[in-house]
């Protein structure tokens, strides 16, 4: 079953338990996926997506809705800051389980070992190994902190 297949069963099963905002989620979710292969569409491509594109626009989501948290945060609006949250959690039924700092750490101390050695060789290739699976924040801090210690 397609991650696309699996949203829209899950938008049927919230509808008939009445889960406003797993509901409201899932809808807009299915509207940045139809948007996105509208797009590939009128680039010529496929319009239909594979499970990675899927992922890569359910990242782009979840990467907007925690800046948002951020914002919200530090503007004091909680009403905001609560649905935020508990939107945030639905991501995790979609994407793929993220990979802890230790494990990262280790995928670039390989990439390091192997011969790239500057920060954008490193980067390029450590986020095509963590592609969905790390936060590119993260990777960015660790990467700055092995060539650091490296030197």
């Amino acid at each position: 079953m397609s991650l696309v297949q699996k949203i829209s069963d899950d938008l049927k099963l919230a509808l008939k338990a009445r889960e406003i905002s797993r509901t409201s989620f899932l809808r807009f979710v299915l509207s940045q996926i139809k948007n996105k292969e509208i797009e590939n569409k009128g680039r010529g491509e496929s319009s239909e997506l594979t499970d990675q594109e899927v992922i890569d626009v359910l990242t782009k989501e979840r990467k907007k809705r925690k800046e948002a948290l951020f914002m919200f945060k530090s503007n004091g609006r909680d009403d905001l800051v609560r649905k935020e949250e508990e939107e945030l959690v639905f991501f995790d039924d979609y994407l793929p389980k993220e990979i802890s700092e230790v494990e990262i750490k280790k995928i670039v101390d390989d990439i390091f070992n192997s011969g790239a050695k500057d920060f954008s060789d490193l980067m390029k290739a450590t986020m095509q190994a963590v592609k969905g699976k790390a936060d590119g924040k993260v990777v960015s801090e660790i990467v700055k902190e092995i060539i650091e210690k490296n030197k």
